[in-house]
């Protein structure tokens, strides 16, 4: 049952009942177990359950949760979701998936670029290259051979050569600029000169060899790449080559991290009932490598008003909370979003470690989501809500979904899908010990999380596999 004063929707808002029914059965099929959507095709008003029995109703199915998150960062809301929104034909209410209007693009250094999501297509400037140029060290040789050899060279950044007449040669460095009337160049492995200082070639020179064409790679307004493309390493030199200083970008999304709870000591070893924070230092890092930048990390303990002024006064794109997502006596975060109108997007995720995650929107442009406090639940958390909806935020595709087959079975729950770390060996996800949700011990080894449905999965059984950014892109590259 929803606490009163807390919008729902959203995920009812972007699936028909029956694609919503599909897709439930399909992520639930070894049990048959499917929770209804939630929305306007819920009862207005739900039967009393058990604090127990109602968190596992509400529970999000864990493939549409990222799913929706994803859609939330793309802005997809629903038009309209009152009692008297127009029917349409289906016996639904009409309503449409317009995105709200993203972060402003931002023109950045090249050297600021890297990371970030072109917001407009990539046009050459100039044509590449921008003049005929040598391919290889040699010679610049005009008509058949052999050739009179000049005395001065031609290097490259120097200004036009002079003009070759039938056979002249000149030395000429690669990337220099081609004498007008040349042939072909002539490498320096392929002549040999004479006692009169005749340039010979020891084997056949083809008409055009060895020279760059102006405009052989690209001419002056040819686009070069999409917007959407993922600025790396190489397109920063595509660029600069193209005659670009600057790049049009989609901005990194900013992200609030907010760390709930009084027993949290952020040095020395755990006493009195005190435990080290785990969350402020691993969570940062790991945003940043997600794509985000983090603008700021605070400690609140369990403070309801703290948490209140954190929520109200961030400009960030997205705040992450850690804990107070349950419904203990100092859990804070379903009261707050309640006493602020915060449209609950999903509240609770059928799946282990991590049930109790959250997803909110805040406002037009700005979300929250609730990460449990226990660390690989959080972990849990942040690869199911918060990977996908700062993926959508800062401009990048959807990543590509793939499986491998299991070397070990897994447990599985009843009901929930399970997240576990593996190790990832040739062909095989390895599962791990050591991932019950207080726990890190198993996900500090791994290269990944697997998959694992209601029920568990058998010796070879594939499954679906969530990469560890730093598994892919090495620990020096993913968290600039």
């Amino acid at each position: 049952m929803t606490a009163p004063g807390v919008r729902t929707g959203g995920e009812a808002d972007d699936l028909d009942v029956e694609e919503a029914l599909a897709l439930v059965k399909k992520a639930h099929g070894r049990d048959g177990h499917v929770t209804a959507p939630t929305g306007r095709e819920a009862p207005a008003t739900a039967p009393a359950a058990s604090p127990k029995t109602d968190a596992h109703h509400r529970a999000t199915p864990w493939p549409e949760a990222r799913a929706i998150a994803e859609r939330a960062g793309r802005g997809l809301r629903p038009h309209s979701t009152g009692a008297d929104a127009p029917v349409g034909r289906n016996g639904r209410a009409d309503r449409t998936d317009a995105p709200a209007e993203p972060r402003s693009p931002a023109s950045v250094p090249l050297d600021a670029a890297l990371g970030l999501v072109l917001a407009a297509p990539l046009a050459a400037l100039t044509d590449l290259p921008s003049f005929d140029t040598s391919a290889m060290d040699g010679w610049a040789v005009a008509g058949p051979g052999p050739w009179a050899l000049r005395d001065e060279g031609v290097l490259a950044g120097h200004a036009g050569p002079a003009r070759l007449a039938d056979g002249e040669a000149v030395g000429i460095a690669t990337g220099a600029r081609i004498p007008p009337d040349t042939t072909a160049v002539l490498r320096s492995e392929h002549g040999i000169t004479d006692d009169k200082g005749r340039l010979h070639p020891t084997q056949e020179v083809g008409h055009g060899q060895d020279i760059r064409p102006r405009g052989q790679e690209c001419r002056s307004g040819d686009h070069l790449l999409p917007a959407g493309t993922l600025v790396t390493p190489a397109v920063l030199g595509l660029a600069a080559a193209a005659g670009y200083d600057t790049l049009t970008v989609v901005p990194r999304p900013r992200v609030d991290v907010l760390i709930l709870g009084d027993e949290l000591l952020t040095e020395g070893l755990p006493h009195d009932g005190l435990i080290r924070d785990a969350l402020g230092p691993m969570l940062p890092p790991w945003l940043r490598a997600l794509g985000a930048e983090v603008t700021s990390v605070r400690r609140l303990g369990d403070d309801a008003k703290a948490l209140h002024r954190a929520i109200t006064g961030s400009k960030a794109d997205l705040i992450v909370t850690t804990g107070g997502t349950a419904a203990g006596p100092v859990d804070h975060v379903h009261p707050t979003l309640r006493r602020i109108g915060a449209e609950l997007l999903v509240n609770g995720v059928k799946v282990r470690p991590g049930h109790p995650m959250l997803l909110a929107r805040l406002k037009e442009h700005q979300h929250l989501v609730g990460l449990p406090g226990n660390p690989l639940a959080a972990v849990s958390g942040l690869l199911t809500l918060a990977e996908p909806l700062l993926r959508a935020l800062a401009g990048r595709p959807s990543l590509e979904r793939y499986a491998l087959p299991l070397k070990d079975g897994a447990h599985g729950h009843p009901h929930d899908t399970r997240l576990i770390p593996v190790t990832l060996r040739g062909d095989r996800a390895v599962p791990l010990h050591y991932n019950g949700p207080a726990m890190l011990r198993g996900v500090a080894a791994a290269d990944a999380l697997a998959v694992v449905p209601p029920g568990g999965a058998e010796p070879g059984q594939e499954a679906e596999i969530l990469d560890l950014p730093w598994a892919t892109a090495g620990i020096g590259g993913c968290f600039t």
